[in-house]
């Protein structure tokens, strides 16, 4: 620690966050308190291209930050709320939209859920999504993934990541975007 008087720190209730198989914040919140101690405030709020200031703000009134001694202290319906996920997940604006994304959340999808419980399954959905080279291709390949999710893991959970890779299609079919840039070299 630094002794910086505009430094945030964790207190016991982050460090337990942090504890492994603990999970209550967002990946972002998490990886957040893992940096706090010491750093000034004005380097916290300015991570994540400037959400880091609402993640600050929340983690405080949470009660797993300590900030400087002039900060208010949390109001009674502040510390209410701190059962509630603080930061929910933005659903990607147009821009952020792309088959080329789209395509690499199945392939992720794959090294997450196949590799470790069925290799040669995750291979084929591999060469699969690899042969996949236009969009209605490539929804055929996500489409049996999801299914060969909902056997083995729920529908509950099938039905999540199909929304998830949803939110990462483009609204309007886009003949001309090209898959070649997205090959994952890592994953022959």
């Amino acid at each position: 620690m630094n002794g910086d008087p505009h430094a945030a720190t964790k207190n016991r209730k982050a460090r337990l966050e942090l504890l492994p198989g603990v999970r209550t914040l967002s990946l972002r919140e998490r990886s957040l308190l893992l940096l706090v101690d010491g750093k000034p405030l004005s380097d916290l709020q300015a991570m994540y291209n400037g959400i880091g200031a609402q993640i600050v703000d929340n983690l405080m009134r949470q009660g797993y930050l300590a900030g400087p001694a002039d900060l208010p202290p949390p109001s009674a319906a502040q510390t209410a709320a701190h059962n509630k996920p603080s930061i929910q997940r933005p659903e990607p604006g147009d821009a952020l939209r792309s088959l080329a994304g789209a395509r690499m959340y199945l392939f992720d999808t794959c090294e997450r859920l196949f590799v470790r419980r069925d290799p040669v399954l995750a291979q084929q959905f591999r060469e699969a999504l690899r042969a996949a080279k236009d969009r209605a291709s490539m929804l055929d390949v996500g489409e049996a993934m999801f299914e060969e999710v909902a056997m083995t893991a729920g529908a509950e959970r099938a039905a999540s990541l199909r929304e998830r890779f949803e939110q990462l299609l483009p609204s309007a079919p886009s003949a001309s975007e090209p898959f070649d840039s997205t090959q994952p070299s890592a994953l022959a």
